[in-house]
């Protein structure tokens, strides 16, 4: 009776862990599909971007969104922990983004309205969400940008310089109530790459537990400038993979890429002159 009691308690957990393992799946997919939608097509530019969790689902967050003005709002973050727990505020994040990204004018008051929507949740699992949006404007060749908490974004030039941006504050979402956010606006140029990235880039370990580090990421995309923004985004991939060289990853690795395009009006214009294009 006793041997019966414990086959049953065994097949119980074996159908549980089963279940569990086909739910922890399914929860897979869905991220990857909302992560992986469909990109913006813009003529002024190229824009693409990729996540890939540490675990089987993760923490890491990124989203387009086309305004009705024409502009692009651009969003990455991560969401303090992994797993599980972390792959359910990052679908709530996206939920809130998405929410209010075509009702507010700018970045700053985008992660204001965030932070107003999210900071009791938050504090009450004990989390913080670091998030990094950008509004780009393919007309005016701008990048208007708000941080909170998060890196700011890599700007290589066609000369392959290093353009840096101005600084900014701001508290991670869930860090305090009723907070406001800084902006700052850079001109993008022909040829231009940004760079948005999480720290699980950065902080990818070789087999001596040396970290990736800025410095090699920035030599990197200096190295691939010329690239368009899918290669770019596979070159780096592969470039942390043979970093790493196997070690097992640690954090969330995800990253955006917009290349602005040579305006070809303006191509056209100059070889008519006669000018070299």
């Amino acid at each position: 009776m006793f041997g019966k009691h414990l086959q049953t308690n065994y097949q119980y957990n074996e159908q549980m862990d089963n279940t569990l393992a086909r739910e922890i799946k399914q929860a897979r997919n869905i991220q990857m599909k909302l992560l992986n939608g469909k990109k913006p097509e813009i003529d002024a530019g190229e824009i693409t971007g990729i996540s890939i969790p540490a675990r089987l689902i993760g923490g890491d967050y990124f989203d387009f969104h086309t305004l009705p003005n024409g502009k692009i709002r651009i969003v990455i973050g991560d969401v303090m922990g992994k797993g599980i727990p972390a792959a359910m505020l990052m679908i709530l994040t996206r939920g809130v983004f998405r929410s209010c990204a075509e009702h507010q004018c700018s970045p700053s008051k985008t992660l204001k309205v965030m932070n107003d929507a999210m900071y009791n949740d938050l504090r009450t699992l004990g989390s913080f969400v670091t998030l990094l949006c950008a509004d780009w404007d393919p007309k005016e060749k701008t990048l208007t940008y708000a941080s909170a908490g998060h890196n700011l974004p890599i700007v290589i030039d066609r000369n392959l310089n290093e353009k840096k941006l101005p600084a900014i504050r701001g508290v991670m979402l869930g860090g305090l109530p009723e907070t406001s956010y800084q902006e700052d606006m850079i001109t993008l140029y022909e040829e231009d790459i940004v760079f948005f990235y999480t720290d699980g880039i950065i902080e990818a370990q070789n087999e001596h537990g040396e970290l990736f580090k800025i410095d090699r990421l920035i030599s990197s995309l200096q190295q691939y400038q010329h690239y368009k923004a899918e290669e770019i985004e596979e070159a780096i991939q592969e470039e942390v993979k043979t970093y790493t060289n196997g070690v097992v990853q640690k954090d969330d690795i995800t990253m955006v890429v917009l290349k602005i395009k040579v305006d070809n009006d303006q191509l056209t214009i100059k070889n008519i002159s006669g000018e070299e294009g």
